[in-house]
């Protein structure tokens, strides 16, 4: 079959749908992944990949979008907003992106359409076609909340496409373990794609020190700079070996304490499995990775999803939740001693593999057309 795979052109929303769309290529499937931006790398991962979002730019959405609702705009930045400030960013991309997907739908005839709750462009197009839509999960939000929300905001785009309102899909696959946050469908082991870079060897086993990576998000705002500056300057009071991934350039402009090294893109997946903890901006594949390898972590809250996946993590007792200025030493040090922590993290882990993998969602998905 052909299998259209369609997610908003940001890597953090269209990575997670790779292992799937990997998954049904190798079962013999016809894929094609319509993203754009950053996410048009996972062409890396052997997938035939469509730019649907020419010279996307989502900070000149937002400057579009946010002054004209300034409470949800100022509880956005909070991460206090729910789904009411994803619903008007995304609600404006769709709009953009529906009118390309569904276009290239009807050249490319998919008999199945995948696609991400934030990507509903991707269930117009299915609509249109009268094929299966498929709503898979890569957040630790419940998928149906978001699709409303930005559904709510496309009246114009279905208006163009003679739809009043969009079926519900023909399933859901959801990746989040459900002892951390609910969501509706089958359930489908979180697996990660984290694109290029190559693991240096001393990451790939323990050091003489307990190690703790550091990441920041793939799309960062005005004055969002993440856990890496309070981590940088707590380092020296902390007994571990602390690795920073992707740093930017004002972090590493000055001097790094003796125990801070650096690294560029590595496969984040391939380097937890020998470090005791991982520090985060609290993006949902950043927790869901940590989880997946059974690693204590520190989520940072933030704007967006951010205090949502931070707050699910600590509710489990998986993690700690903080803000950037909150890190300290002390923060760091029982990132790496609490038990409670570890056992938790370890529980969650369990739970995650136990979940079928995405390879095992073929059939059925195939099943359905």
């Amino acid at each position: 079959m052909r299998v259209l795979v369609v997610s908003a052109p940001l890597v953090g929303h269209a990575f997670p749908l790779v292992p799937l769309a990997v998954a049904l290529r190798d079962a013999g499937h016809d894929v094609v992944l319509a993203t754009g931006g950053g996410a048009l790398t996972a062409a890396d991962a052997g997938l035939a990949v469509h730019d649907i979002a020419p010279g996307f730019d989502f900070g000149r959405i937002a400057l579009r979008v946010f002054p004209r609702h300034p409470l949800i705009a100022r509880a956005e930045l909070a991460g206090t907003a729910g789904t009411r400030g994803a619903g008007l960013l995304f609600g404006a991309l769709n709009d953009q992106l529906t009118d390309p997907v569904v276009a290239l739908a009807e050249r490319w005839r998919p008999d199945l359409v995948l696609h991400e709750p934030f990507a509903v462009a991707g269930a117009v197009a299915a609509a249109r076609l009268d094929v299966p839509a498929i709503r898979q999960e890569n957040s630790l939000f419940d998928g149906r909340e978001l699709v409303r929300a930005t559904v709510a905001r496309l009246d114009a785009a279905l208006r163009r496409h003679g739809l009043t309102g969009l079926p519900a899909p023909a399933a859901a696959l959801a990746v989040a373990p459900p002892s951390v946050a609910t969501q509706h469908g089958w359930p489908m082991r979180h697996t990660s794609y984290v694109g290029g870079g190559t693991l240096p060897a001393w990451l790939r086993e323990p050091g003489p020190r307990p190690r703790i990576l550091v990441t920041r998000s793939t799309l960062t705002g005005p004055g969002d700079r993440g856990p890496m500056p309070a981590v940088v300057a707590a380092a020296p009071d902390v007994d571990a070996e602390i690795v920073l991934v992707r740093p930017d350039r004002r972090t590493t402009a000055r001097p790094l304490p003796a125990n801070v090294r650096v690294v560029d893109w590595i496969p984040l997946d391939e380097a937890l499995p020998a470090s005791a903890a991982l520090v985060h901006h609290g993006g949902a594949g950043s927790a869901l990775g940590a989880l997946a390898a059974g690693l204590p972590q520190l989520a940072a809250t933030g704007p967006g999803d951010r205090r949502h996946n931070a707050d699910l993590v600590a509710r489990r007792g998986a993690g700690i939740a903080s803000r950037p200025a909150d890190i300290t030493a002390r923060t760091l040090t029982r990132l790496l001693t609490d038990e409670t922590l570890r056992t938790a993290a370890v529980q969650v882990s369990q739970e995650i593999a136990a979940m079928p993998p995405p390879s095992a969602l073929v059939a059925r998905l195939a099943a359905l057309v």
